[in-house]
């Protein structure tokens, strides 16, 4: 009888697992969310450039806003039963740039809801732009005061400010507002020319990326599509030179890193390569958009093409997710 309580008291707690899965939730994981929503879009793009079925998208979103729910709850969670670890990714020069995707996430779900559940979007919207421009403002105000180590220079810059930044814009002017989505989109389009020079001349003349952190690389390509679907958004989508500039240079960067996979993927199968996803969402979802405005040329050909990768991008990364957590390998202590 005494082996048995004693078995049943060093057995591990439902709690105790939940805990230590909340302590150990990186930031970062509200990537996922990106990817989901962003391939939502892409197919509510889809139906209107090729008459897809709308409900594929509305699914994706729900499973979008399903996952947010648990990475929030998880998250403060973490607030709570381990501060410390919170504080020391707040305060670690690659990792803390990630906090700011609780709030671009939250935009995202709102963006899902606008269409069905107007109130319910204003208000996420107003939560998760209030948290994105904090967080924003601060941190970059952290940058500017330099002393910073050029090793830790990556593209995960972006994400406070850029990315933040086009999607208030996108999600903004869903609700209807363009006129201020125009804002949101010059802060993000001159904040993204800024960082750009500065991360190009780190790749360039500085150490190269430590493995565990080539799969940021991903962030590398987001600029420009999401931008491109942000300027979509707050001009009413017709087709012009400067967004086919946009689409055009977000082909580049994926060539680019599609030359240096091997290089990236030393890093094995990781969490990290959500980063990807929102890029490569977006860059199917901007021609596909385009070309629902009946836009000619490449754009419809690119469009279908990019559209059918990127369903296939996503669906191998939940594929890798859905594995890395039933072996027990997504909530390891870093």
């Amino acid at each position: 009888m005494a082996d048995t309580v004693s078995k049943l008291q060093s057995a591990p707690e439902p709690s105790r697992g939940l805990a230590a899965m909340a302590a150990n939730m990186p930031a970062s994981y509200f990537g996922i969310v990106l990817g989901l929503a962003g391939l939502g879009n892409a197919w509510r793009a889809a139906a209107r450039a090729w008459d897809l079925s709308a409900l594929v998208g509305d699914i994706i979103h729900v499973v979008a806003a399903l996952v947010w729910a648990v990475l929030v709850i998880l998250y403060l969670m973490k607030a709570i039963t381990a501060p410390a670890k919170l504080v020391a990714e707040a305060e670690h020069p690659v990792q803390c740039c990630f906090i700011g995707l609780a709030g671009v996430s939250t935009m995202l779900v709102a963006g899902g809801l606008a269409p069905h559940w107007t109130a319910a979007a204003y208000v996420l919207f107003a939560l998760g732009f209030a948290f994105t421009l904090a967080f924003g403002v601060w941190y970059t105000g952290s940058l500017w005061q330099g002393r910073r180590d050029i090793s830790t220079t990556t593209a995960v810059l972006y994400l406070p400010t850029v990315a933040g930044s086009f999607v208030s814009a996108t999600v903004v002017s869903a609700l209807g507002h363009p006129e201020v989505g125009q804002l949101a989109f010059g802060a993000g389009l001159f904040s993204w020319l800024a960082m750009e020079s500065v991360i190009l001349n780190r790749l360039l003349t500085g150490p190269t990326l430590a493995i565990p952190m080539r799969p940021t690389m991903g962030v590398q390509l987001a600029p420009a599509p999401v931008g491109a679907v942000a300027y979509i958004a707050v001009s009413g989508g017709t087709p012009d030179l400067f967004v086919h500039a946009l689409i055009g240079y977000g082909v580049l960067q994926l060539l680019i890193l599609a030359r240096l996979w091997r290089w990236i993927f030393e890093a094995g199968s990781v969490p990290g390569l959500w980063a990807f996803s929102f890029g490569i969402t977006a860059i199917a979802t901007a021609p596909t958009l385009l070309t629902a405005h009946a836009d000619g040329g490449a754009i419809p050909a690119l469009a279908a093409l990019l559209f059918v990768f990127a369903n296939i991008f996503i669906a191998a990364l939940i594929g890798m997710t859905l594995s890395l957590i039933t072996r027990g390998r997504m909530f390891q202590p870093a």
